[in-house]
């Protein structure tokens, strides 16, 4: 123990001591406005691992300040908050040792196929520019929606290696700004088709979930250089509702196809069909949807074994992971929950609720997910009332499902959704 404390006071005094008057507080202006510090000078209190449940990383307090050690990796060092956050306002102070490299990320989703934060979340890139040893390209620079989004090289006014700096992220609903000690030097939307672009071209295009969380943690990286931060605290804002159409009867514009079974638009209809090898295959929409009432019409023209997938995500190749309301033919469960990993189905419905799906015709499926709760109808006729934490914790796409085996072609049209 002593051997550690005398690590911690010389890379305090080293990387210069941090003070500790008036910062890591509140003014009871910022806490009429909603602010919450979410560190409080003192301990690691409400931080924890990356996919942890407890703090392990190499991380302390010194002086007032969090401290990286500067023993972290592109693998490792990763810490985050306890809680979730989906809008808010992020404010921090932060100082690195010469030519130091870290990062502030958010809406980073904690799942053990994830073994690094960043494959999820977005990063406000923090580096000393002048210092850093190796080469680096614009994306990959101080202020920086990493490899996203470049800030506006007019507006960086940063104080050096050794001395403080205040940082602020603003995410409202899919409006993003990076402040920089009070310039905002970066500006977008998420999630529109410009945002898309970017992720399926560059360094995200293998990382199909990346950025497309509505929520998650807030996570700092240690990247193997000493790095500091104070006075971290956010205020979150309120989520706005909307109303999509998923489907624009014209093509497949904002989804996503994974297998090789059919998807294609034909006469204002949207069709899932098998294709020669007779596969599991989904149509999953770009974005996701987490908190929604939907609503979408099908019909069975031949085999109807599918499905609606909720908060359902791509773990690899054309394996999507999440929860099926079932869409099949009369006497197999349309309506029904099934979790495609682990338990199997959730719910199934009553046998005498089986004759209200029209065989040949059109049917109306309406599910609600708000929270742990899944609700479904079926033409107006409740089929089940679920609620389950697992499903509550989850957050991911909708997708459109063909069970393999072949012969199966289904319509779908409508697809509307009301966000919560």
């Amino acid at each position: 123990m002593a051997s550690l404390w005398a690590c911690c006071a010389l890379t305090c005094t080293l990387f210069s001591s941090c003070e500790t008057t008036q910062h890591n507080t509140l003014t009871e202006a910022e806490k009429a406005e909603g602010w919450q510090l979410l560190f409080d000078g003192q301990t690691m209190d409400g931080w924890r691992d990356y996919n942890g449940t407890t703090l392990t990383e190499p991380w302390h307090v010194v002086d007032g300040c969090i401290q990286a050690k500067g023993t972290g990796s592109d693998g490792s060092g990763y810490i985050v908050t306890e809680k979730q956050y989906e809008n808010f306002e992020l404010s921090w102070d932060w100082k690195l040792t010469k030519g130091g490299n870290s990062g502030m990320l958010y809406h980073v989703v904690e799942r053990p196929q994830y073994k690094v934060p960043y494959v999820t979340g977005p990063e406000y890139q923090l580096l000393d520019v002048p210092n850093f040893e190796g080469e680096l390209e614009e994306w990959q620079k101080l202020g920086v929606d990493y490899a996203m989004h470049l800030p506006d090289p007019a507006k960086m006014k940063v104080n050096p290696f050794g001395q403080w700096n205040n940082s602020k992220i603003v995410f409202d609903n899919g409006h993003v700004e990076h402040w920089l000690n009070g310039e905002k030097i970066v500006e977008f939307e998420a999630w529109t088709e410009d945002w898309h672009a970017r992720k399926n071209s560059g360094k995200w295009a293998n990382a199909p979930e990346y950025g497309l969380a509505k929520k998650g943690v807030l996570c700092l990286q240690d990247h193997g250089d000493p790095a500091s931060f104070r006075n971290i605290k956010v205020k979150e804002l309120p989520r706005k509702t909307q109303e999509v159409t998923l489907f624009n009867g014209t093509d497949l514009t904002g989804w996503e196809a994974y297998g090789t079974e059919l998807w294609y638009v034909k006469d204002g209809l949207l069709y899932c069909e098998s294709g020669p090898d007779k596969k599991y295959g989904y149509l999953a929409t770009r974005n996701y949807y987490d908190e929604y009432d939907l609503s979408v019409e099908f019909k069975q023209e031949a085999d109807g074994n599918s499905g609606v997938f909720i908060r359902s995500f791509i773990e690899e190749g054309v394996k999507v992971n999440g929860w099926q309301v079932e869409v099949a033919p009369k006497n197999h469960d349309t309506g029904g929950i099934y979790e495609s990993y682990g338990r199997g189905w959730l719910v199934q419905i009553p046998d005498e609720k089986e004759t209200i799906l029209k065989e040949g015709d059109w049917n109306t499926l309406r599910i609600k997910v708000q929270g742990n709760n899944v609700t479904t109808w079926l033409n107006g006729e409740e089929m089940v009332n679920l609620n389950d934490e697992k499903i509550g914790a989850g957050q991911g796409r909708i997708a459109l499902q063909i069970h393999d085996g072949g012969g199966i072609k289904v319509a779908w049209r409508n697809l509307q959704v009301k966000t919560l």
